[in-house]
């Protein structure tokens, strides 16, 4: 419908709005089929199915957001989504199974390396908007070869991560005898996720298309729609997962989703997002506004707080959901 709309020359909202919930079954069919492929391949490779399938979506729209000049929005949806995972999808998950088990608990040790490495995230964030801050105006050069520098930093630290967690079971959360059997075919899984990431291709080259018209019609800003509106779509699997997980009474491995997820955007697909600009001429920096600075580390330090005990319960949750709710209105009046 969304595709039948552009081609008719319909409203840009009307093909915005369908392309956007198009694009989030996409993410879901996406998560869907990844676990499948993963279930039916083996742990190890799961595992590298989830890193380069996680954050799809978003990082589809994101790269044809770039490709379009719209970097406000794609600076805001990487800082929206390392939010809505680390404050609405694991306040969700605490709120909903804290409400059906009571407290929950996970490895402390676990958390505490997500949290460390989230915190470099956030350092990442804010060496580069304090050092455009003290060079002389103008000198943008400085900026981005700084950018480049501390992206490759990013990546190089993410990947190291990813060898601790592959050779250390302890912080994996779930283990390889709970996982379920696969209830789709190895052919049949790579023909639904080759198709739904084409549909996914094509469906964010629209949805891009009509953003500006968009905004301009529902009277929001870039950042407001990168904060909220994309993660939320493109992180429709991730949401799924870690409360069903949760409800499952599995906190740790819940945790481990949208910790993991929000590590995904701040080290791989930021950086990614910078190499990528370079490819299209016009690069992209690491200077994200105050704004988005002080909310995603204050997410981290609350994250951090709830998460340092061990235990979570209904009420953390909730407390989380508020934080995230705070920061959303935030940016609603954001011009």
């Amino acid at each position: 419908m969304g595709l039948a709309l552009r081609v008719a020359g319909a409203l840009p909202t009307a093909v915005f709005l369908l392309s956007a919930l198009a694009i989030g079954g996409l993410a879901w069919v996406v998560g869907l089929a990844t676990e499948q492929l993963g279930a039916a391949t083996g742990p190890k490779v799961a595992g590298l199915l989830n890193v380069a399938f996680g954050n799809a979506a978003e990082v589809v729209i994101s790269l044809f957001a770039l490709r379009a000049g719209l970097d406000t929005l794609v600076k805001a949806s990487l800082t929206g989504s390392i939010l809505g995972n680390i404050l609405l999808v694991l306040g969700m998950s605490m709120f909903f199974g804290g409400l059906k088990h009571g407290e929950q608990r996970f490895s402390r040790t676990a958390a505490g390396l997500n949290a460390s490495m989230l915190t470099i995230a956030v350092i990442g964030l804010i060496i580069p908007a304090v050092f455009a801050q003290s060079i002389p105006a103008g000198d943008t050069k400085a900026v981005l070869h700084l950018s480049v520098g501390i992206a490759i930093v990013l990546v190089v630290t993410y990947v190291l991560s990813l060898v601790f967690f592959f050779r250390t079971p302890t912080a994996a959360g779930r283990t390889v005898e709970e996982a379920e059997a696969p209830s789709w075919s190895l052919a049949h899984s790579i023909a639904v996720l080759a198709i739904a990431a084409i549909a996914l291709t094509v469906l964010s080259e629209v949805l891009v298309d009509a953003v500006q018209p968009t905004l301009k019609a529902w009277h929001l800003s870039e950042a407001f729609v990168g904060l909220i509106v994309v993660p939320i779509l493109g992180n429709v699997a991730e949401h799924l997962i870690a409360v069903q997980m949760a409800l499952r009474n599995d906190m740790e491995f819940s945790m481990v989703v949208s910790l993991g997820s929000s590590l995904q955007v701040a080290l791989f697909v930021a950086p990614l997002m910078v190499f990528a600009s370079h490819a299209f001429g016009t690069p992209l920096s690491l200077v994200f506004t105050p704004l988005e600075i002080i909310t995603v580390a204050l997410g981290v330090v609350i994250v951090t707080i709830i998460a340092n005990d061990g235990r979570s319960n209904w009420l953390e949750g909730a407390q989380l959901i508020a934080v995230y709710l705070i920061i959303a209105l935030a940016f609603w009046f954001y011009p």
